[in-house]
């Protein structure tokens, strides 16, 4: 279980008295860790009853080209490039920020697949 509430410490590294522990509405979930593949998706219920589309695995994405305005449904190739974690490169895991190989040309994702049940993409220009 992931917890998100506040630290015991402040920034300084100083300790903080809190005068409350853990609760259950400060509890988060597991990372969705998008990858390539046939389409799965999980519905997950949240707070106030809404419900969130998590994407666990997708081979399509909506590419826009900023050049001519259009988008686009392309194949998704690879993963050439993640800078929230070096790992997810080699293990083709799509977060926001990743750099896609797809069949237009390399795409950076926009959007949040594990929280929108979707892959959004801009094309890179190429140098």
């Amino acid at each position: 279980m992931r917890w998100q509430g506040e630290s015991g410490r402040k920034s300084t590294g100083g300790k903080l008295n809190l005068c409350k522990g853990k609760r259950k509405c400060e509890s988060g979930r597991e990372a969705a860790d998008t990858t390539i593949g046939a389409v799965r998706s999980k519905t997950l219920e949240t707070m106030g009853g809404n419900k969130k589309l998590r994407l666990l695995s997708g081979n399509v994405a909506l590419v826009s080209d900023p050049k001519t305005g259009k988008t686009s449904t392309v194949k998704v190739e690879t993963v050439t490039e993640n800078k929230a974690n070096l790992h997810y490169t080699r293990r083709n895991i799509i977060t926001r920020g990743a750099v896609i190989k797809t069949e237009l040309g390399d795409a950076k994702v926009t959007n949040r697949p594990g929280q929108d049940g979707i892959i959004n993409a801009v094309l890179i220009p190429s140098q």
